[in-house]
């Protein structure tokens, strides 16, 4: 059945207003926008890097500085892609999260609600105890408070890991 045959027209209106200008004059890779990116799971250091290289700035200055801190913070850091997100871990099982969106990255701390203070984003579609931060530049990383998280959250079980 053709278009006519079911009432609808083949004629499509123009897109009209700021948002038609704002989407005509950029356009987020899929990784940034808000639905995880096309990177493949992988383990290791190497899919992190090339994960993190694939962001644009500010996003990518970003993801390398709090990769950075996570691996002079945690001796023995493991790194992983992991639903589009770079993921890192001590031990058994998976601390955190990194991850870049339009206009900010998301760190994620699995188990976060137990972290002191509480990290003040509760993400969607993460799991009732995530907790984390929204960081627009490299200038919203504090990193005295997320170094004491990460080790914090590395202390305890992570996600897919044994009781200690």
């Amino acid at each position: 059945m053709d278009s006519q045959e079911n009432g609808k027209s083949d004629v499509q209106k123009p897109a009209t207003g700021t948002a038609a200008q704002a989407a005509a004059a950029w356009t987020p890779p899929e990784a940034m926008t808000g639905r995880a990116s096309p990177a493949k799971a992988a383990v290791g250091d190497k899919p992190v890097f090339a994960y993190i290289a694939s962001l644009p700035q500010p996003q990518r200055g970003v993801a390398e500085a709090v990769d950075a801190l996570a691996a002079t913070t945690l001796p023995d850091l493991q790194r992983s892609v992991k639903w589009g997100m770079a993921y890192y871990g001590v031990g058994d099982g998976w601390c955190f999260s990194c991850g870049g969106f339009a206009g900010h990255v998301k760190l994620m701390f699995i188990n976060g609600a137990a972290l002191e203070p509480v990290p003040p984003v509760t993400p969607v579609g993460m799991g009732k105890a995530t907790r984390g931060v929204e960081l627009e530049s490299v200038d919203d990383l504090d990193q005295r408070q997320i170094a004491a998280w990460m080790e914090q959250v590395a202390s305890v079980p992570g996600v897919g890991g044994k009781k200690r």
